[in-house]
Formats: structure tokens, C-alpha cells, sequence
């Protein structure tokens, strides 16, 4: 998208990040309010690399611990046993439960880290004005957007079965500390994956 191509910016007008409506902006000075759904929109983001950069950094330091801290710890009235997410993985594949351990190794450890390392990307070839593989970064950048929807489910089945295992004194689940980092490594790559504008990938061109 060379020489001149047309952009939503030489047209005049700017897409809502909520509904995608394009609209000219009412003033010279934004931010502005979309017609549509009402949300805020603004011809371009507010720092969005400053913000970005510190998410990820935030999600990568609590990533560690989410994997090697107990998600949960199951109580019964001869003993105590803490659940890691790694310890899981194992767990299931020497009992000879692969698939779930398989699902468990992607879900939980190498989604979240993709994430990090594709935001990462993202950002470091914007930074340097990369022309290169505009529409696969794109592209890129729609696919974790809809991951980011899906990644609180780990989350969400450790409450469960902690709300489900209640009988207690015999028995019961409490969750751990190694959930709240993972709930922490979701949130951050989602307000990273917020906080960076897509547009500025075509800004090179």
C-alpha cells in the first residue's frame, strides 16, 4: 500500500475501536465520540508502545510463577496436596491421559507464552518501521485479539472445581496462589494487546 493508496487517515475519517463505524471527527482536537455505540475514539492511541511494552514486561514476570505456583490445593483429612500447572501436565501424561495433558501443556503454557512473544513482535517491528509482512502482522493481530477472549477458561474451570469440591472436613479445594498470576498473565496480554493500534503497522508505508 504504496504511493499514495487510500487511507482511512487521507480520507478524513476515523474507525471506532468498539464497532468499527468510520465517521469524521467533529472537531480538530479529539478524542471524539463515536454516533454509533458512543465510545471514545481518537485518530490514534495515546502511547501506544509505553503502554504496551510495560503490560507485557508485567505479564512476562508474573508468567513464571502462574506455571510454577500451585493453581490449587486439594485437602483431605489425612493430607494436603498442591496442583502446579507443569505438575498437571505430568500428571496426566504418565497416567496415560496425553490428550488431556497435551490440551493442558497448550492451553496453559504455550498459548500465553505465544502471546507474549507475538505481542513482543508486534511491537519491536512497528517500532522500527518494518514494511515487511504487513498483512501477516495484521492478521497476527486479529488472532490475538480473539484468543485474549477465550484465555480466562483456565481460570474459570479452577473456580469451578473449587465451588464443585466442597465437602468439607473430608474433603475440599481451595485455589492457590499460582492462579492469580495466571489470571494476572491473561489480563496483562489483553490490555497489551489493547493498548497497541494496529494502524500504525501501515505507517511505514
Amino acid at each position: 500500500m504504496r504511493g499514495g493508496a487510500p487511507t482511512a487517515a487521507r480520507a478524513g475519517v476515523v474507525p471506532c475501536g468498539t464497532c468499527g463505524l468510520l465517521s469524521r471527527p467533529a472537531g480538530a482536537v479529539g478524542p471524539w465520540t463515536c454516533p454509533r455505540c458512543g465510545d471514545r475514539i481518537a485518530s490514534r492511541r495515546e502511547r501506544p508502545f509505553q503502554d504496551a511494552w510495560a503490560y507485557i514486561v508485567a505479564a512476562a514476570i508474573c508468567y513464571l510463577p502462574a506455571n510454577t505456583l500451585p493453581v490449587m490445593t486439594t485437602r483431605t483429612i489425612k493430607y494436603e496436596e498442591p496442583s502446579t500447572i507443569i505438575g498437571g501436565v505430568v500428571y496426566f501424561y504418565e497416567s496415560g491421559s496425553w490428550f488431556l495433558a497435551l490440551i493442558i501443556l497448550v492451553a496453559s503454557v504455550i498459548i500465553p507464552l505465544g502471546k507474549l512473544a507475538s505481542l513482543a513482535y508486534l511491537l519491536a517491528t512497528t517500532q522500527r518501521r518494518s514494511t515487511a509482512y504487513n498483512r501477516e502482522r495484521a492478521r497476527l493481530y486479529r488472532l490475538l485479539k480473539v484468543i485474549g477472549r477465550w484465555s480466562m477458561l483456565d481460570v474459570f474451570v479452577v473456580a469451578f472445581v473449587v465451588a464443585l469440591i466442597q465437602f468439607q472436613p473430608f474433603m475440599s479445594v481451595v485455589p492457590g496462589t499460582g492462579v492469580l498470576f495466571f489470571a494476572a498473565v491473561v489480563i496483562l496480554t489483553i490490555f497489551a494487546a489493547d493498548s497497541f493500534d494496529p494502524r500504525l503497522i501501515w505507517d511505514a508505508d
